[in-house]
């Protein structure tokens, strides 16, 4: 992780993200903490993440998320050179997928 946000406070918003138990704590909590903007750019980065890692083409996943060149552009830089984390969500959500457990 970036050492520039890493600290005491960051620690403790991961800690409490940690603790949220289902979609619908998920939905309150970022609601509290987050504009809606926010939080459907993140959303939408997560889909482009989730479509560069099925080897989706640009102009396919500007049509279906509606995000620019430039995010997609920086969502797969980190995939390809990030912290793993959107790699470790996706393997983590196709396997609950696979499992049939996913939402």
């Amino acid at each position: 992780m970036n050492k520039k946000i890493r600290n005491s406070d960051t620690d403790r918003l991961f800690e409490a993200i940690l603790t949220l138990q289902n979609i619908e704590e998920c939905y309150n909590f970022f609601d509290d903490l987050c504009t809606v903007p926010e939080i459907k750019a993140m959303a939408q980065r997560f889909a482009v993440a989730r479509l560069l890692d099925r080897n989706e083409k640009y102009n396919e996943i500007v049509s279906e998320t509606g995000a620019s060149t430039a995010t997609i552009s920086r969502v797969n830089r980190a995939l390809n050179y990030g912290s793993d984390g959107y790699a470790l969500a996706i393997q983590r959500i196709a396997k609950k997928e696979e499992e049939g457990e996913a939402t």
